[in-house]
């Protein structure tokens, strides 16, 4: 079991990712395999232990470690709990949403793009397969959001460009609810200078079609027929704002529009996503049952 430690400070130098370190000292540029990321609140904890991620310590108002302690117990004894009276917790920037209930975790590789879209095709089979690609999103809640769309929605694979957010940044995380350790996701693209001509290039040796999310004169329906029939497409959703660079829409090999009444030209780019995802994506069953607290 993990080694429950009472504390009565947060000045110990043992709490620094969680009290003193920046998002990007915490991501470790030069060394990302060295990285580790902030899980906060209790439902984000344990989807993160659920999904296999290797935990580094754990910073708990006493409150929840009733809650997480069947969890605590299957871990090793090295990972330290820190435990701290709820009223010291409240300290801490962020607790009306983290609620006293953070852990770190080790950052997980992330796999070859090309060797990524392979092992989403082989665990498809027969039937189609949808990825989204995300160009230079940078605000983290979209980024969250549309991976809790894309994990309810059934979309395979998520792949990000060189400009876009960091999906394991503390508010991409708590936004997603956690979903971003169950939708599988990587890098796509060298560097800002080589895309999308990269990008590109590997999702069309992989087989992908790829579609822009792009307001064009030959822009096809959202619900045109003819795109349930592509056995592996990859979405391309563009920056708050601008949309797709010019170039990512001239050479992907269709673009998409979602038909939309009154004059309004555009959605957010996290609602246009679910929208398509809800569209293009195999439905789940509607035999779910619905389980309180889950969300």
């Amino acid at each position: 079991m993990a080694t429950v430690l009472h504390i009565d400070t947060l000045e110990d130098p043992r709490l620094d990712a969680y009290t003193r370190l920046t998002e990007r000292e915490l991501r470790s540029v030069l060394e990302p395999e060295k990285g580790i990321f902030i899980a906060e609140s209790a439902k984000v904890i344990e989807r993160a232990l659920n999904a296999g991620l290797e935990p580094i310590s754990f910073l708990l108002g006493e409150r929840w470690l009733a809650q997480l302690e069947p969890l605590l117990a299957t871990l090793p004894e090295e990972v330290p709990a820190f435990i701290a009276p709820m009223e010291l917790m409240e300290e801490l920037t962020g607790f009306t949403v983290t609620r006293g209930a953070l852990a770190a975790f080790r950052r997980p590789p992330l796999a070859d793009p090309a060797v990524f879209l392979a092992d989403l095709c082989t665990r498809a089979g027969e039937r189609p397969v949808r990825v989204c690609v995300l160009e230079g999103i940078v605000d983290h809640t979209n980024v969250g959001a549309i991976f809790r769309s894309a994990a309810a929605l059934n979309v395979d694979g998520i792949l990000v460009s060189p400009t876009c957010c960091d999906p394991l940044y503390r508010r991409a995380v708590r936004v997603s609810m956690g979903t971003v350790f169950q939708v599988p996701w990587t890098r796509l693209g060298g560097d800002a200078r080589h895309w999308p001509a990269d990008g590109l290039a590997v999702l069309h040796d992989a087989g992908f079609t790829c579609a822009a999310m792009a307001l064009t004169d030959d822009s096809r329906s959202l619900d045109d027929p003819s795109l349930a029939h592509i056995e592996r497409l990859a979405l391309f959703m563009g920056t708050e704002g601008t949309g797709l660079t010019a170039k990512t829409v001239a050479g992907a090999d269709l673009a998409i529009r979602i038909p939309m009444a009154h004059g309004v030209d555009s959605l957010n780019v996290a609602a246009a996503s679910a929208v398509a995802f809800w569209q293009l994506c195999p439905h789940a069953s509607n035999s779910y049952h619905y389980r309180p607290g889950m969300f």
